[in-house]
Order: C-alpha cells, then structure tokens, then sequence
C-alpha cells in the first residue's frame, strides 16, 4: 500500500518527533547533541522553517516549527537525518539505519494550544526523570524561551511574543506556564496527534484542516457503526 503523502499546509505549526529505530540510542554523548543541533540550525535555514521549540534527548526528538515554503519540513527532515546517519556512523563505525522510519508530525492550532506544545517539548527531560527542572537540561530550547539565552536556531511565535511586549515580561510569563505539568487527557491528546499524524486543536480547527486536505484529523470511533445491525438484516 502506497504511503500518504504528508499534510504540510504553508504558516501552520507543526509538532514534529524523530524516534531512535527501536528506541536505540542515537545521542551518544555531548558532541552528538550540538552536531545535531547544529545542522538544524542550517537546514531549517536553507528550506525556510521556523524553529520554536525543541528538545534532544537521549533516543529521539521533539521540534515546534513551522514552514514558510510547500513541503519544506520533510525536505529539513530528510537532509539532516540522512547527515546526522552519515556523521553518526562514521562516529561510532557502525552501519544501516538509525532513525524508525519516516518522523511523525502533527498540525497544531495556534490559540490555546501552541504554548501547550512548547511546555509538553521542554518538560520532556523533567518527565524522563533525567533533570528537576527544565532549566537543568542544557539541549532544550527552555533557555531561549524562558531565561533569554541568544540562539540562531530560535525563531519566536507571535503567539510567544504576545506574552509580552518586552523581552524580561514575556520570560516571566512563559515560566508561569511551567508551574504546572503536562499530564491526564492533555497528554494523551498531544500523543496521540502526534503519533496518528492528526490535528492538534479543537473541533473547528480539526474540520478546518479536514476541508483543506481531504484527510481525516480525528480518530476513528471504536467498535461497529450505528445501525449495523439493520443494514446487515437488510441485506
């Protein structure tokens, strides 16, 4: 069966997630992590998309970006992973895959679920249990967003911008939004939009981006359809 070809609508933010083939590891020290994050910074350059969020960990990773060009996140994707496999093999005199498969994404709606996604990306290492707070892990993009380090790679939201009109108000306010985990159906949510390849948003937005794709954003009820029975006895 063909694969579908993937939804990358120009200006709507998508959440991105690039997994270890098996969960095997594919950081394997600190020298991985800024190649990696080093060449993101040049191919998000190079096809035109803006980098919000992100967060390596040990065998996969999370991005918040967005696309100013057509199909401009899979060329970004495809380029840096088939680079990093080169720099990774060749590093650690290995061979074959490193990446499972195609990387999942995920449209988001702006309004009330952007900045969702940016806590759920930068309080991945918190959840993992490998730091206390998010501001302990150095590979993240919580200290551009929420302490002001200076980075190439970061591109703001204006959703992010909106927190405030000067640099320190925003920070402030951005690290309110971290008081708080990311847990229950929220979590639950954000996975399964991400994993199914849906929309990550509300009911409207879901049938936005239905009429403007053809694809079906939402999951599938579970069980027979209503009436089943009838149409079978009919037959």
């Amino acid at each position: 069966m063909a694969r579908l070809s993937r939804v990358c609508p120009i200006g709507i933010p998508q959440h991105v997630i690039q997994r270890g083939n098996n969960r095997q590891v594919c950081f394997g020290g600190e020298p991985d992590f800024a190649a990696y994050a080093g060449w993101l910074k040049d191919y998000s350059k190079k096809y035109q998309v803006d980098i919000h969020a992100w967060v390596l960990m040990t065998n996969h990773v999370h991005l918040l970006c967005t696309p100013r060009v057509e199909n401009a996140v899979s060329q970004m994707m495809q380029s840096l992973g088939r680079r990093y496999v080169r720099y990774f093999n060749f590093s650690y005199k290995r061979t074959g895959t490193l990446w499972e498969g195609r990387f999942k994404s995920c449209l988001v709606q702006e309004e009330g679920y952007l900045l969702q996604l940016y806590r759920y990306i930068e309080l991945n290492p918190v959840r993992a249990g490998m730091v206390e707070q998010p501001s302990d892990y150095a590979w993240s993009s919580y200290p551009i967003n929420a302490l002001g380090k200076i980075s190439e790679l970061c591109t703001p939201h204006p959703v992010y911008l909106a927190l405030g009109s000067e640099p320190i108000e925003r920070q402030s306010r951005y690290r309110e939004l971290f008081k708080h985990h990311i847990e229950g159906k929220l979590l639950e949510d954000i996975r399964l939009a991400a994993n199914k390849g849906m929309a990550f948003g509300n009911g409207r937005f879901e049938a936005e981006i239905e009429s403007l794709t053809g694809r079906r954003m939402t999951p599938k009820k579970m069980g027979r359809p209503v009436g089943w029975r009838k149409k079978k006895a009919d037959e």
